[in-house]
């Protein structure tokens, strides 16, 4: 690991926050959360879609959290002495924190959930409670900072707490897949500005999830063989939307990718989830990644939005046809033009890309 202390502390409402310093003997974690915060929410429901066998979880405190504030009440900056924010200490490298309006939760019990309110639902649609974890995770003090401006270093930092968190997280009983990921831009909805990701501990196998694992299932099953890693291979030895790659990493264009700048980054070796990954593929993403969100941001000549999502294996049955690797998207289509997920996106699920997969890619070389 590359982080020297690992400190956890308690905020005023009794949520986790845990340090991850760079060099020992911060004393961060001696400062207290002056604030006098009001219990966290309780649970969330998680209502099931007979029509689609999908869970959609339903959490109405999320409704109040917070919205773009001004630079000088960053909830995500450190503490001053004239605003306490979720980080009590002056400074940081990387911190973690439970997300003061999470969608799931680990901290309310299932029989907490109150029967009172299910009574307007059928047989069909059964009701549980939306048992799990949401984190914040902010990779730097600087408010004006961004993921693609860290150095390599604080890159390999992030990735051991993405490791730390995912195993830990895993650990919770209930919880089906952890999935980290960074929302960046107004455009794709982010509410605060300061460079942060969340991790989220998922009750259920995501939709996104299941159709890969059946996929990977139905293909072993045919060939004997790991659809990824197969994949993966094709992408190599064709090279044609191949955007760059070391030694143990290569970022790629997906053949059928949906949306118009999507970048997929996997290690060579077949691994389930971050903890899996060696000292020296980690070491190797954070130079590549940092050169592909360089690219991102070359495109048009300003700060590209972006999702980056973190696929890991699931924690129970299936795991062994997990393969780790980043998702990378954008929903610009031009300088001036936005991909909105409209008709047959949004309704159907069916995507049209604008771009051609093997023009991105080779457009994103050529930056």
């Amino acid at each position: 690991m590359t982080f020297k202390e690992r400190t956890a502390i308690r905020l005023s409402d009794g949520r986790e926050l845990i340090y991850f310093n760079e060099e020992p003997h911060s004393h961060r974690a001696e400062y207290p959360d002056t604030r006098h915060l009001p219990p966290p929410p309780p649970a969330s429901q998680l209502r099931y879609d007979p029509l689609v066998d999908e869970w959609v979880a339903v959490a109405a405190h999320r409704q109040t959290r917070t919205f773009l504030p001004p630079s000088d009440a960053c909830p995500l900056c450190p503490s001053t002495p004239s605003f306490a924010s979720e980080i009590p200490a002056p400074d940081y490298d990387v911190v973690v924190f439970e997300n003061q309006f999470p969608a799931f939760s680990d901290r309310i019990k299932p029989d907490e959930l109150g029967h009172s309110d299910l009574a307007s639902l059928t047989d069909l649609v059964p009701v549980r409670p939306g048992i799990g974890r949401c984190e914040v995770i902010c990779f730097t003090s600087d408010h004006n900072g961004s993921f693609g401006k860290l150095s390599p270093s604080r890159v390999r930092t992030v990735v051991d707490v993405l490791a730390d968190r995912t195993a830990e997280m895993s650990t919770i009983t209930g919880v089906a897949q952890v999935f980290p990921f960074e929302n960046r831009g107004v455009e794709i909805g982010v509410t605060l500005h300061h460079p942060h990701g969340q991790i989220y501990a998922y009750p259920t196998v995501p939709p996104r999830t299941q159709q890969m694992l059946r996929a990977a299932g139905r293909y072993r099953s045919r060939t004997g063989r790991d659809l990824y890693t197969d994949v993966l291979a094709a992408e190599r030895a064709a090279e044609v939307r191949v955007v760059a790659a070391n030694e143990h990493w290569t970022a790629y264009v997906p053949a059928a990718a949906r949306w118009p700048y999507e970048v997929q980054l996997a290690p060579h070796r077949k691994v389930p989830d971050l903890p899996a990954l060696s000292d020296e593929e980690r070491d190797a993403f954070g130079p590549l990644y940092l050169d592909v969100l360089r690219r991102f941001d070359a495109l048009f000549g300003k700060p590209m939005p972006y999702i980056s999502a973190w696929h890991q294996a699931v924690v129970g049955e299936g795991r062994e046809l997990g393969y780790l690797h980043l998702q990378l998207f954008s929903i610009r289509r031009a300088a001036d033009k936005l991909k909105y997920l409209a008709g047959s996106e949004s309704a159907m699920g069916s995507f049209i890309n604008d771009i051609v997969p093997e023009k991105a890619a080779e457009t994103l070389r050529s930056l």
